[in-house]
């Protein structure tokens, strides 16, 4: 059984998806000694490595920003009494606060990993 997706699953994937699922596949080639397979491995056409990075940090916080907006608009809609439906905004809420706990977990790992390399010797 091949741990790789079929070529019609991966052309059905958005352009990001298909970077990523490219760098697993290059991953599980460099892990196994295999090199044949890293030729779909070269990244996001046009971006370097620190730009891609940059930009996907920035919309995952502007997402959870969002996401976080959209449920205080809820509360201070449920507050006036004008909330249509309590079901979806609770989910909301606890979307938005799941992605900010999620999102404080990746910067504390981030930085402890920052903070490991800063104390390795030269």
């Amino acid at each position: 059984m091949s741990a790789f997706l079929p070529v019609e699953a991966l052309s059905a994937l958005s352009p990001q998806a298909q970077s990523m699922v490219a760098g697993a596949q290059a991953l599980s080639a460099v892990q196994t000694g295999s090199t044949a397979d890293l030729s779909g491995a070269q990244g996001i056409p046009g971006t370097s490595a620190t730009g891609s990075f940059g930009r996907m940090v920035s919309d995952g916080i502007s997402q959870i920003n969002s996401k976080l907006v959209d449920g205080e608009i809820g509360l201070q809609k449920l507050a006036v009494g004008d909330a249509q439906n309590l079901h979806q905004l609770m989910i909301n809420l606890e979307e938005s606060r799941l992605s900010f706990q999620l999102m404080m977990q990746v910067r504390s790992r981030l930085l402890e990993a920052y903070q490991d390399i800063m104390k390795m010797p030269i």
